[in-house]
């Protein structure tokens, strides 16, 4: 059985982490089609296909790997547009962020996050957790998206 295509949304403000992170997905065998957006304001307009997306949304299923500290609107707020609107609340969205905070944690998961994972500091512990995420991604099956407009 084929999988279902599905849309990676990588929302990332820091051109540095955003390269390593999606060089390194598909160096551990994550094929999917990525958008990367720079802030949480981008996220939300690429995902509900308005603003500058409005004639180009992403199609399929989509998966969002959603920074916290983003301009803009910050990841937090993101989350929480997107599962307060039903049109968006099955997506799934993995935190990837360098907050270790526990109490930013619990609030993510009560928000509707489907994963959180913190982004190690250094470099050959990013890359390993980022490899480690590849590795699950390939055996995430998400729900359908559908259309969001």
């Amino acid at each position: 059985m084929a999988a279902e295509p599905i849309s990676i949304v990588l929302a990332e403000d820091d051109d540095g982490h955003a390269t390593l992170i999606q060089r390194n997905l598909q160096r551990s065998g994550v094929i999917n089609g990525f958008f990367r957006v720079r802030d949480g304001q981008e996220a939300l307009d690429l995902i509900r296909g308005e603003g500058s997306y409005a004639e180009q949304p992403p199609r399929g299923n989509i998966l969002l790997l959603l920074d916290i500290n983003m301009p803009r609107v910050d990841g937090i707020e993101v989350l929480r547009r997107l599962k307060a609107d039903p049109r968006t609340n099955a997506i799934p969205v993995i935190i990837l962020t360098t907050t270790d905070d526990p109490r930013e944690i619990e609030r993510c998961y009560q928000l509707g996050c489907s994963v959180y994972v913190t982004k190690p500091v250094e470099y050959p512990a990013f890359i390993e957790a980022i490899h480690r995420l590849g590795l699950f991604l390939q055996v995430v099956r998400v729900p359908s998206s559908g259309s969001v407009t």
